[in-house]
């Protein structure tokens, strides 16, 4: 089986919904949330963009500690912003991607927190639940539309607007 060619189209498939859902994106409600518990609507999409860079930071290390490891979220405040940090994203993942061998994906990776060890899957897995995150944020980014009466794109199919 040529996993990472699957993950390639997975991510491409990924790509094109949620470039839909960024072009709908509403600059104007860029601090909404739907609760004092949620994430502003901004954070939330610049946190997709940036889950689409997963692969390229898996495939070349062992762990990310998010305390210690220099990780810091981008502050992004336009549809532009977005769009750029998708693709630049995506096209990293895409490379990683290509240039990986099948045997890196059984090597396993970590995240952390101060050294503490929060989640641990193989790589595979790694990319997996990346893939899994991008969904579900995306879902939540169209409640936070829907709540906003911004209409949906279609992700799988067409939806109630398209």
């Amino acid at each position: 089986m040529d996993t990472l060619s699957q993950f390639r189209d997975e991510f491409e498939t990924e790509y094109q919904t949620t470039k839909k859902f960024f072009e709908a994106y509403p600059e104007s409600k860029n601090d909404y949330a739907p609760h004092e518990k949620s994430m502003k609507l901004m954070p939330l999409a610049t946190h997709i963009s940036e889950i689409f860079g997963w692969p390229d930071t898996i495939l070349k290390t062992s762990e990310l500690d998010f305390a210690t490891g220099g990780f810091q979220p981008k502050h992004l405040s336009t549809k532009e912003d977005l769009l750029n940090t998708l693709d630049e994203n995506f096209k990293s993942a895409q490379y990683a991607l290509e240039n990986a061998k099948e045997q890196d994906l059984n090597d396993t990776w970590a995240l952390k927190n101060n050294g503490e060890e929060v989640a641990k899957w193989t790589k595979y897995g790694s990319i997996r639940h990346a893939l899994n995150q991008i969904t579900h944020h995306r879902a939540q980014l169209g409640v936070y539309y829907r709540l906003n009466d911004i209409p949906l794109p279609g992700s799988y199919g067409p939806s109630a607007d398209h």
